[in-house]
């Protein structure tokens, strides 16, 4: 087979980074939100289950059949609206499920018609590739904000880095995890976690369809993971310079959504965060190739899904500076590369710098991310430019 061929160290590398940073930086956050609807542990590791058979089988085989790196992941911020309205609204399991169905419908639905993807047509490549910086420079801002806590661990994965870039060039990212794996375990910082071996269950929850979950959770779980985390996916998908099926991919989410949702899969989306590290020249030399990491982490993830408890156990045995400067180095070619693209055409570069300066702000407005928001401002103030140069 042409995958065991193609993959590489530096490719499987880059996929196990990607589900320890995909993984590890937002799993609490789902979490909360199962708990919020009063899981039991029998559906939280259901969650776990449906989540990571989810995301590895829409990463692994879109990427095999397109040989292009297809990044799919939970939406994180769909993890906080589910949690916000869950504890406001006193939503049971069944109706939380049944907006979960919903919003999978509604994703679906914007795939198969294409209007997400003709929208997505419209913006420019300066905003597309500054939307990707904004959203990116946070997790590279964290990585060096870690030495605030672990000054030792950054430092060394620091210079093993830079090192690494100037005469291994090829493995630095595999070289610098492998360097702060063995600093945590000897000095004993790995936290201690219960990690029981058995296989994950399927818990199946029967929805219930109510007006008032539609209204408080199914359309703001829409609305926030097509705006948050499938808007700043596609421009990840254009920055590394791959043409992909977009609509075909968002209804590949959807319809998974769908069938999965009554199982715990609360919102797939297009990746951008762990895409990045799957798509940059670190996870191969050969651009070519790079499906394989996408692959490698789309197998991780099916892993996370059978055996649900002990792989989180794993995981989240990694202190967090580890995982935060290891997504902020792993990430420093696309962020400068996603930088240089946007600033490059002076035409677009003021309207390229508010949106990325909005996006990296962070600022959450009516519940929709700041990753919207920056291609809104990017792209009044590019109309704005455009309107005034046509009349002067």
């Amino acid at each position: 087979m042409t995958f065991f061929k193609d993959i590489n160290l530096s490719a499987t590398t880059a996929g196990f980074v990607a589900v320890l940073v995909g993984f590890t930086s937002s799993v609490a956050i789902v979490f909360q939100a199962a708990q919020a609807l009063h899981a039991t542990p029998e559906q939280l590791t259901s969650w776990m289950w449906a989540l990571g058979l989810g995301m590895g089988l829409c990463t692994l085989l879109p990427s095999l059949w397109l040989r292009q790196p297809v990044m799919i992941a939970w939406s994180t911020p769909g993890a906080a609206v589910v949690a916000t309205a869950a504890l406001a609204g006193g939503f049971s399991m069944s109706e939380a499920i049944g907006a979960f169905m919903a919003s999978g419908a509604l994703i679906a639905l914007c795939g198969i018609t294409g209007l997400f993807e003709r929208v997505m047509g419209r913006i420019p490549v300066a905003i597309a590739a500054a939307l990707l910086a904004g959203v990116l420079a946070r997790f590279g801002l964290n990585g060096f904000a870690a030495a605030q806590s672990a000054l030792p661990l950054v430092l060394l994965m620091l210079a093993t880095y830079l090192l690494a870039r100037r005469w291994l060039p090829r493995f630095a990212v595999v070289l610098t995890l492998l360097v702060a794996i063995a600093f945590v375990a000897a000095r004993g910082e790995f936290i201690s976690a219960g990690i029981v071996f058995s296989l994950a269950k399927p818990v199946l929850v029967v929805p219930t369809f109510t007006w008032s979950a539609m209204v408080s959770m199914a359309l703001p779980l829409f609305v926030v993971t097509m705006a948050s985390q499938n808007l700043p996916g596609v421009a990840a998908i254009r920055a590394a310079g791959y043409a992909m099926p977009i609509s075909k991919l968002i209804t590949i989410t959807g319809l998974a959504t769908l069938v999965l949702a009554p199982f715990g899969a609360f919102a797939l989306c297009l990746s951008s965060i762990t895409a990045a590290i799957c798509m940059g020249p670190e996870a191969h030399s050969d651009k070519a190739k790079r499906y394989t990491a996408a692959a490698a982490c789309g197998i991780f993830y099916v892993l996370i899904g059978i055996f649900g408890a002990a792989i989180t156990g794993v995981l989240t045995a990694f202190p967090r500076e580890l995982i935060a400067a290891i997504a902020g180095l792993a990430l420093l070619g696309t962020i400068g590369g996603a930088l240089s693209t946007a600033l490059h055409d002076p035409q677009h570069r003021e309207a390229a710098t508010i949106t990325f300066l909005v996006t990296l702000s962070g600022v959450v407005i009516a519940g929709v991310g700041s990753a919207f928001w920056g291609v809104v401002a990017g792209a009044i103030a590019l109309f704005v430019q455009q309107y005034r140069r046509s009349i002067v």
